[in-house]
């Protein structure tokens, strides 16, 4: 699974029910949701 830094935990964690993303200006990146805190998490490349 895909790990993205969790801004509430303040600590690297597995991106749950994560999904592939097109941002603004182009690059690929996977959003989705923090496993403990339930807040957003993204990753950049994938």
């Amino acid at each position: 699974m895909p790990q993205g830094y969790c801004m509430k935990c303040r600590t690297k964690r597995e991106i749950k029910n994560p999904e592939r993303v097109i941002l603004k200006n182009g690059r690929p990146a996977t959003r989705g949701t923090c496993p403990n805190c339930r807040t957003k998490v993204s990753c950049i490349g994938g």
